[in-house]
């Protein structure tokens, strides 16, 4: 072996140094992500693309979120031949808007023109005015139509999720003329699983699987072989009703129809499977009042989410302190009233919240509606009853043994007021924001707690007075 071979093979042999390895199980280790960021401070842009080149593009968009804002531009341009699409689909939403923020239009219009038409609304909504139109003006007479219109429907609507990529075809062609057209036709989406029958006039009549095209003899009509019986999802549809048709009748894709009934376009259950993880994300963030909760968000974007919650939970709070306040000279006299009162309140929120989730929940799913909505009140009174009886007979024993029985019974009924009352509040608070026609899980929270802590205080405290334990 020559010395030039041998020095290749002990080169092949040796493993790269730590801090450019890949784990297996998380590919961006600390010390990779360092020596990308030291690469860039250097100004070394060869060895930036050298370090990133075999990394899948999710970890790419991954690499992104890693690095300090202000490094962001400069990696892009390191590695722009790696920006795919497939890239800028990962991004975190937030870090993707400061991203393309910094990029000149007409980079941001070549990768509009090649995502799908939702995946690049979604990045070009978040735009402002100005920097919209400049990438607009880029695309392509075609692109820039379909994401004209996509953008003059609602925010989380049918028209910004669907695609306009989809397979369409009359009734009055054969399986083996479906086939031919497939084969031959260079325009095909890149993903679907069905094929959309229409009519004349563009409407919906009916759908093909592919698996039924393949199994199907070809001088079959396509009018025979179609399933009629279709969902059809009107284009101004909130994301949320349309996942959970999706989730209802099973669907794998569904025709998007506009207000005369004419197909416009599709949504996939790829999509929808995102809007299921980012409804509840959000809704579980909204019951915290954190906002998007997002650790990318922005800092004064995150702190005006916040801070609105909490100068409502201060004037929420006031309202128990007052409470209290009346009750001051009985606290006074008797100090087991201020051992125990925070056990009385704190039970009832906890109780509260667990029935406010349930009902969040349930009306975010359409389980809890107006038809049964009295139905689901009376069960859950039935089991705040049953958790006041329980929570009451252990705090009222412990209370009567430490203290006297008479405080006990006064704690133990106190309990069962309170919980009732919680139980009550979590399923008619929510119920009413939604009356209203605001998101039951953004300030439900904050009431169903005042509701408890106050109704908590003075049932234990008004007692306590009535019962003779403080003169």
């Amino acid at each position: 072996m020559s010395e030039v071979e041998t020095e290749t093979a002990i080169a092949e042999t040796v493993p790269p140094p730590e801090s450019e390895r890949l784990d297996e199980e998380n590919r961006l280790t600390r010390e990779f992500v360092r020596s990308v960021r030291d690469a860039l401070r250097e100004n070394d842009s060869n060895r930036v693309y050298d370090l990133v080149e075999p990394l899948h593009p999710a970890d790419i968009a991954d690499l992104f979120e890693l690095t300090e804002a202000d490094e962001r531009l400069d990696l892009s341009r390191a590695i722009r031949d790696l920006m795919s699409v497939e890239v800028i689909a990962e991004l975190n939403d937030h870090v993707r808007e400061l991203l393309v923020e910094e990029l000149p239009a007409d980079i941001v219009a070549d990768i509009a023109e090649q995502l799908e038409t939702d995946d690049a609304v979604a990045m070009i909504e978040d735009l402002d005015s100005e920097d919209q139109q400049a990438v607009l003006a880029e695309l392509e007479p075609e692109d820039r139509a379909a994401i004209e219109t996509a953008l003059g429907y609602p925010e989380e609507s049918a028209g910004r999720l669907m695609s306009r990529d989809f397979v369409a075809v009359p009734g009055h062609l054969t399986v083996g003329d479906l086939i031919d057209f497939l084969r031959e036709s260079r325009e095909l989406p890149t993903d679907f699983w069905e094929i959309f029958i229409v009519d004349q006039a563009h409407h919906p009549i009916g759908t093909c699987e592919l698996a039924w095209v393949l199994r199907t003899p070809r001088q079959i009509s396509l009018a025979d072989l179609m399933k009629r019986e279709q969902t059809l999802i009107p284009v101004d549809m909130d994301q949320e009703e349309v996942a959970l048709r999706f989730q209802k009748y099973a669907l794998i894709s569904a025709a998007v129809v506009d207000d005369s009934g004419r197909l416009v376009g599709q949504v996939t259950v790829d999509d929808i499977v995102h809007i299921i993880q980012e409804e509840a994300g959000e809704d579980v963030l909204l019951l915290s009042g954190a906002g998007d909760g997002d650790i990318y968000e922005p800092i004064g974007e995150a702190y005006s989410a916040r801070v609105r919650w909490l100068i409502a939970n201060l004037g929420t709070a006031l309202i128990a302190s007052f409470i209290i306040y009346l009750f001051g000279a009985a606290i006074e006299k008797l100090v087991a009233l201020a051992v125990l009162m925070p056990i009385v309140a704190s039970i009832g929120g906890n109780a509260g919240t667990q029935t406010m989730a349930v009902s969040v929940r349930a009306i975010a799913m359409n389980q809890l509606t107006s038809a049964n909505s009295l139905r689901i009140i009376w069960r859950e009174f039935r089991v705040a009853l049953l958790n006041g009886v329980t929570i009451a007979t252990l705090i009222g024993l412990a209370t009567a043994v430490l203290f006297t029985p008479t405080l006990g019974a006064v704690i133990a009924t106190a309990m069962v007021i309170n919980i009732l009352t919680a139980g009550l509040a979590g399923v008619a608070v929510p119920m009413l924001f939604d009356r209203m026609g605001q998101d039951p899980a953004v300030a439900s929270t904050v009431f169903v707690t005042m509701i408890t802590d106050s109704m908590g205080f003075f049932a234990f405290l008004g007692l306590a007075v009535a019962s003779g334990l403080v003169g």
